[in-house]
């Protein structure tokens, strides 16, 4: 059940697209390379946006921007694991968005937290609309 919550500046979106890119090809990225870990079942992966009203970073030239995931995941994956994945799932940001690392002022970075299932419940019906295979 891993939420991948990726947040950044307004200004990234058109920088994204002076290169090709968008949103939604982000959430892709992070989904395909969480699935490649095989640390997290694909019926549960959900990545999501969320774009900021309103930001400040480091001396406020509103030049800056950033992104920001994520990841939150119930507790029980061994840390070793988990460091594997966070490394390979940061890896592909970091070549998706190369293009905006080297060409603007740009600041990328990731977390992984584990969630009390205690406090966390949870229902879904979308293993039920998935193909076997992808079980």
């Amino acid at each position: 059940m891993p939420h991948f919550h990726i947040d950044c500046s307004p200004n990234l979106v058109p920088r994204l697209e002076v290169h090709g890119l968008d949103l939604q090809g982000l959430c892709r990225v992070v989904a395909e390379a969480a699935a490649k870990t095989g640390l997290f079942p694909l019926a549960g992966i959900r990545v999501r946006v969320a774009v900021a009203d309103a930001y400040h970073i480091a001396d406020g030239n509103p030049g800056h921007a950033y992104l920001d995931l994520s990841v939150r995941l119930r507790a029980g994956r061994e840390v070793l694991a988990k460091q594997a994945a966070t490394a390979a799932i940061f890896a592909a940001l970091e070549t998706y968005c190369a293009p905006i690392m080297a060409t603007s002022s740009f600041m990328l970075s990731m977390e992984m937290r584990d969630i009390d299932a205690a406090l966390s419940p949870k229902a879904s019906s979308i293993r039920s609309y998935l193909p076997k295979e992808m079980l």
